[in-house]
């Protein structure tokens, strides 16, 4: 598979733009704030039908707009494929609209069917924040991984979130009065079978990383603990009083979290004993374990997305980088093309105010 062009119109800060990759490695270079991130944020978007940095889909519409366009085309064996995300602010010419719609070749599909038609890794400076951030962000950065692999996992965490929201809206409805708590007994069914089924996806993508952890010269020191809310008959039983009168599910892939220990001289959780060098570390491997495991459960490259990162480098990190993407499609982007000397077959597209 390879990624051959990217078209914006409406989006972000470009009224209409449009890239066509190289066969190795892509340099979008510019100075700050002129657009270089958006690039990597419509890639994204196509890939995991989610913005990386958006609170709400209006603000990827450019302003003035009433609608936003994201389209890629990817070649595979030779056939093209159009894949397109259509992003408003819930109105046009005066109705209601959807805020966002996905399609493949101009005709609409769910977005279970669209994720994951072009798999990515992304890598932003923002990502040290997996380290001391909230476990909101750890938990979307597994989704971020798990939904491109498998239609399992996608299609649980959308029936699982969609379960949620309907069982905390009949536990407001018991602790007020107004229904039996006998009513929770279906939407229980719904939320134990999707949500074991999310554990068990995000067991086996820390397990796959912790193993490629273990065989690595430079990241053998480090190790994934996942604090996982395990979700059953007997948990929900067990907390049925305690969540009726919080009003909300208390256990679930919903509280989920993890911490990356250092195992080097003692153990330690790096997020809270770690330098920002350790910390930078930890971000890298758990990156490259996400790109590896990607690669190997869909038997195809993923296009990595590089987002200014080098300045957060040393130099034997910034090797390591460089290494990764001999062997696959890459788009980088940078204020400083030198980041990138020594390799080749580099196209570089320059982006100007």
């Amino acid at each position: 598979m390879r990624l051959a062009t990217l078209s914006l119109e409406g989006y972000r800060s470009y009224e209409k733009k449009r890239i066509e990759f190289g066969e190795a490695v892509t340099v979008v270079v510019g100075p700050n704030a002129i657009g270089k991130t958006n690039v990597l944020e419509g890639l994204r978007l196509i890939s995991v039908g989610e913005s990386f940095r958006a609170g709400r889909i209006e603000e990827m519409v450019r302003f003035g707009e009433e609608m936003g366009r994201v389209e890629v085309v990817v070649e595979d064996e030779g056939e093209e494929t159009k894949l397109s995300v259509i992003l408003t602010r819930g109105e046009m010419g005066g109705k209601r609209v959807a805020k966002r719609r996905y399609l493949i070749n101009d005709v609409g599909k769910k977005k279970e069917d669209f994720v994951g038609m072009l798999p990515t890794v992304v890598f932003r400076p923002e990502d040290l924040e997996l380290m001391d951030g909230s476990p909101s962000l750890r938990r979307k950065w597994f989704d971020g991984v798990l939904v491109q692999e498998r239609g399992e996992y996608r299609r649980s965490l959308m029936a699982y979130e969609k379960a949620l929201r309907r069982r905390n809206r009949v536990l407001e409805a018991v602790r007020e009065g107004e229904v039996s708590k006998y009513q929770l007994t279906f939407w229980d069914g719904l939320v134990i079978k999707h949500g074991q089924v999310i554990t068990e996806m995000r067991e086996r993508l820390v397990g796959y990383i912790n193993d490629v952890f273990s065989r690595s010269d430079l990241f053998d020191g480090l190790r994934i603990e996942y604090d996982k809310s395990l979700i059953n008959e007997r948990r929900i039983k067990q907390y049925e009083r305690e969540e009726i009168m919080a009003g909300h599910t208390l256990v679930g892939p919903h509280k989920d979290d993890f911490v990356v220990i250092s195992v080097d001289g003692g153990e330690r959780d790096l997020s809270v004993y770690g330098s920002r060098g350790e910390q930078r570390m930890a971000v890298l491997g758990l990156k490259m374990g996400e790109l590896l495991y990607l690669e190997e459960a869909l038997k195809k490259k993923v296009v990595l997305l590089l987002d200014d990162v080098f300045s957060e480098f040393d130099e034997e990190h910034a090797v390591e980088v460089h290494r990764v993407m001999l062997e696959r499609q890459v788009v980088v982007t940078t204020t400083n093309e030198d980041d990138l000397s020594g390799l080749e077959n580099v196209k570089v597209i320059k982006l100007e105010e």
